[in-house]
């Protein structure tokens, strides 16, 4: 397997994303969330994703340069239609329009609809959290296939329905907190049937309900399970809630639409710490916290405490350094695209 850097990663993305026909602005946008995903170590969410995008746009389930449009507004809250745009984009304007009405407003919220995959989803509020706000998001697939079965049920009637937050603070890394409800991403199984890896024990049933460690079962029929094990009706009691608030609320419903179009929904809130707390307190506070966390005595078999974000980071200060390590068939895909559109001796492929 290939060891790339970002900056590779980065300027092949970008080549492939405007021979597709997105803007210059979309496929920097994309291509900065989509590899920092891989630089964090979540690969489920970084450039393996790519090839896929660029079938989406092919199929017409994908936009580039669509319209980004305000539906409702008041001075507090916004309701956005991506028109089948880059999730990416779509969702980095929202939030940052967002963080500027909180700016205001102190407290801001936005729904957005009708757009594609958004990746990683705590790529968003820590844009909020550089600013000295709190921010949340969640998302949701809409009336797109599911893939998650409820708790108890054999058969996938939820998304995998992320939730993410941050929180400024004075920390080396952010502190920042973002989880799929189910017991693990999707794109991690695509991953895993990347590399011909199996799965833990927990995260899959096949068609039948029983439990399996293949992730080829996820697309034979199979469902992802509801985070929190024997506890399960937790991940789906918190999947219920991202649905509502961004299925419902966002107006894209819920069930299975048969056009098999991606419809990433999100709700978003961002919150002006000053309007609570000062800032610089509050920050040193949060500091503090997580120092408290990490001096925790360690149980058996544990080396370290970690606080929400703090993996990632030391991950992504790794992968700066090292590489990016992409699995070869992902790294075969991009370099068939990079031949189909005459880019292989341009990218150096």
């Amino acid at each position: 397997m290939p060891t790339v850097t970002a900056e590779k990663l980065t300027e092949i993305e970008i080549a492939l994303l405007i021979a597709a026909g997105a803007s210059a602005e979309e496929a920097s946008i994309i291509a900065r969330y989509n590899v920092g995903a891989n630089l964090v170590g979540h690969d489920s969410h970084g450039i393996h994703l790519i090839p896929s995008y660029i079938d989406r746009i092919k199929a017409g389930h994908i936009v580039p340069q669509a319209p980004w449009v305000i539906t409702q507004e008041t001075p507090t809250t916004t309701v956005i239609d991506g028109n089948w745009g880059f999730g990416y984009a779509v969702t980095d304007r929202a939030m940052r329009y967002t963080i500027e009405k909180a700016k205001k407003q102190n407290v801001a919220a936005a729904t957005v609809f009708r757009q594609s995959h958004i990746g990683r989803l705590a790529s968003y509020p820590l844009l909020a959290s550089a600013e000295g706000m709190i921010a949340m998001i969640t998302a949701d697939s809409g009336r797109s296939a599911k893939a998650v079965a409820p708790f108890g049920g054999a058969k996938a009637r939820l998304g995998t329905n992320p939730i993410s937050f941050a929180i400024p603070s004075n920390l080396d890394g952010p502190f920042v907190f973002d989880m799929a409800t189910s017991a693990a991403a999707a794109g991690k199984i695509n991953v895993a049937t990347a590399r011909g890896e199996q799965v833990p024990t927990g995260w899959l049933i096949d068609a039948e309900g029983r439990p399996s460690t293949d992730p080829k079962v996820l697309k034979s029929g199979g469902a992802l399970l509801p985070l929190g094990g024997a506890e399960g009706y937790k991940g789906t009691g918190l999947a219920a809630i991202v649905e509502i608030m961004s299925g419902l609320l966002t107006g894209l419903g819920f069930g299975v639409e048969p056009s098999g179009r991606h419809n990433d929904g999100c709700f978003i809130a961002v919150f002006n710490v000053a309007a609570f707390r000062d800032l610089a307190v509050f920050k040193q506070e949060v500091t503090e916290f997580a120092q408290y966390l990490k001096a925790t005595p360690l149980a058996q078999g544990f080396t370290e405490v970690f606080y929400p974000g703090e993996v990632e980071y030391k991950k992504e200060l790794d992968r700066r350094k090292n590489g990016v390590v992409i699995e070869d068939a992902t790294w075969a895909k991009v370099k068939e695209l990079a031949k189909g559109y005459g880019l292989t001796d341009k990218l150096g492929l």
